[in-house]
């Protein structure tokens, strides 16, 4: 049986496929323990927020430049709704969506001239739409705690 690897992902950032070198999502959610008179009672939902970073080589780059040109400049993009799908061509199916991701640039340049390696520019993002993160068509956030967003 075929597994689910890194080669396995197609990354759709908005209309656009884009090859990455890595990518990375996370989310932070701020939920804790209830506690009364120290002992745990319940579960008190906290504030959430994703973010990520995908890892671009010159072609990616030039991919999303011609994007930003046709915005006016990097700082005018719109968020982007992303999605990395992989199918291992058996069993294994994984397919995540964050919406509304604001790129913005780092390590632009990393010259080493020695060479042998790939030349690679980072692109950090936040998650800024209410529709969040979903996981297999799962949103991570209750639809009460987004109802008057969206």
């Amino acid at each position: 049986m075929n597994r689910i690897s890194g080669k396995s992902f197609d990354i759709n950032i908005g209309d656009l496929l884009l090859h990455v070198e890595k990518a990375t999502l996370s989310i932070t959610d701020n939920s804790s323990v209830a506690k009364d008179r120290g002992i745990p009672n319940g579960r008190l939902l906290g504030d959430v927020e994703a973010s990520g970073e995908i890892e671009v080589d010159a072609t990616g780059l030039g991919i999303i430049t011609e994007a930003a040109k046709s915005a006016g400049s990097f700082r005018e993009l719109e968020p982007f709704d992303c999605l990395f799908y992989a199918n291992s061509g058996s069993e294994e199916e994984m397919k995540v969506e964050a919406f509304g991701c604001a790129f913005k640039i780092e390590s632009l340049l990393d010259i080493d001239q020695k060479g042998g390696e790939k030349h690679t520019t980072k692109l950090p993002f936040d998650v800024t739409s209410p529709d969040f993160i979903r996981i297999n068509g799962v949103p991570y956030l209750a639809s009460s705690e987004t109802k008057d967003l969206i």
